[in-house]
């Protein structure tokens, strides 16, 4: 058999219904086929270690010259003798995983309940909502399509830095919803997202090696603002004009509840009637941010619950306006009260902000406060600090105070008379 050259493959002619090959006299096991398209490509044939014939593709010729192409042929002959299988190689990095279906893996199983978070419960929907966005707006336009084995530490802290600088963000789109930022705060909870994600995919094997392992995350810029207490009393003062205006009710009372509860914005919204026990001065939520908690609420929030909770047959202390949902329109309402006040950089967390704030400013310990935000607990002791009469007692003196503040008055009458005038909860 002579030896393979440039004119014997310039020569080789196309078989409309078969493959036709050619091999080297040179290099056994190195030649070029020609498909019935009359493509013409490089190849090796060898056995691997379970005496198996496979065949190798190394390249177009065109591509590569003869002599190219049998030096190439001469490398991977020789990993053969060494044991490797460059043909089962080349297939199973063909059938290795992209960042983008790994992220729609970890989607549909933690969609599904069957992935746990770092409290040992399926990771919340509201949870991989979010994952869902930063995932469809952030990670898959920049890396999607990458292989996971092919991505180093460097190309995940470069995601980053590309999503911190806007190479993601874009305008307001058209119908509901925000614009897609960029800033350190997007990228940092993008990135940790990714980390997440691929930690679940290799822990349960679907991948061999997370390449975000050690990776350094932004620290995040937050907007820690929180309302002095002559901005209380001039944004209640604002309330009250705008309610006489036609403003919202609904929006306004759960603008007001957030104020005096400190809770989170949708623990207010989707509060349910049935959660709410007055006896006990407390809303027993069946699941929050840290699972299922009693949280202690004083009678000046409780009396504003009652209140706005008999207005409606809805099973929702704030109900939607249309539908059987509950409302969902705090933020807009809140934006209008406040540029109306000429207050800025307030947003319905700025009002758990301010009530913690307060509290504190006021002499109650930094124990007291997180037991009143419902803070997941640290200790064994903090773990029943929702059941201290004491708690109750500090929850319905800030409530008091922030109450007295929004209604401009420097003290407020008992409202624990005015709960009882209120009557029962339906």
């Amino acid at each position: 058999m002579p030896k393979l050259t440039k004119s014997a493959v310039d020569r080789l002619t196309c078989c409309p219904d078969r493959d036709v090959f050619i091999w080297d006299g040179e290099v056994r096991g190195f030649g070029v086929r020609v498909k019935p398209s009359g493509t013409k490509t490089f190849l090796i044939q060898y056995r691997n270690a379970e005496r198996r014939t496979r065949r190798f593709v190394i390249g177009k010729y065109g591509v590569l010259t003869v002599e190219m192409a049998r030096r190439l042929a001469r490398t991977h002959l020789a990993s053969v003798i060494a044991g490797d299988d460059p043909s089962a190689e080349r297939r199973a990095r063909n059938g290795e995983l992209t960042i983008a279906e790994v992220c729609d893996w970890y989607l549909l199983e933690a969609g599904s309940g069957r992935l746990l978070g770092r409290n040992r419960r399926p990771i919340k929907a509201s949870s991989v909502a979010g994952d869902r966005s930063r995932i469809e707006q952030h990670i898959k336009p920049l890396i999607g399509s990458r292989l996971v084995s092919h991505l180093k530490l460097a190309d995940i802290e470069g995601l980053q830095a590309d999503i911190a600088a806007g190479k993601t963000a874009k305008g307001k789109r058209l119908g509901r919803g925000g614009n897609t930022s960029g800033g350190q705060g997007v990228a940092g909870r993008a990135l940790s997202t990714l980390r997440s994600l691929l930690n679940h995919a290799c822990r349960l094997g679907i991948i061999k090696v997370s390449p975000a392992q050690g990776v350094r995350i932004m620290a995040s810029q937050k907007l820690k603002r929180r309302l002095s207490e002559g901005e209380v009393r001039h944004l209640g003062k604002i309330m009250v004009q705008m309610e006489r205006e036609g403003e919202h009710p609904v929006g306004l009372a759960s603008i007001r509840a957030l104020f005096l509860t400190g809770f989170r914005r949708m623990e207010v919204l989707g509060m349910k009637t049935a959660w709410i026990e007055v006896d006990r001065n407390c809303v027993a939520f069946p699941d929050t941010k840290s699972g299922p908690q009693l949280r202690v609420i004083g009678d000046a929030a409780l009396l504003c619950l009652a209140e706005q909770a008999q207005r409606s047959e809805s099973p929702f202390v704030f109900p939607a306006d249309w539908g059987d949902g509950n409302f969902v329109g705090v933020v807009r309402v809140l934006d209008r009260v406040c540029r109306r006040a000429g207050i800025q950089n307030v947003t319905p967390h700025s009002l758990r902000h301010t009530f913690a704030s307060l509290a504190a400013s006021w002499g109650f310990s930094e124990l007291t406060v997180a037991g009143l935000l419902g803070h997941a607990p640290r200790g064994v002791t903090q773990r029943y600090v929702h059941l201290d009469a004491a708690l109750v007692i500090a929850a319905d003196q800030v409530s008091e105070g922030i109450a007295a503040l929004l209604d401009g008055k420097n003290a407020t009458e008992s409202a624990h008379q005015r709960v009882g005038a209120c009557g029962s909860l339906k």
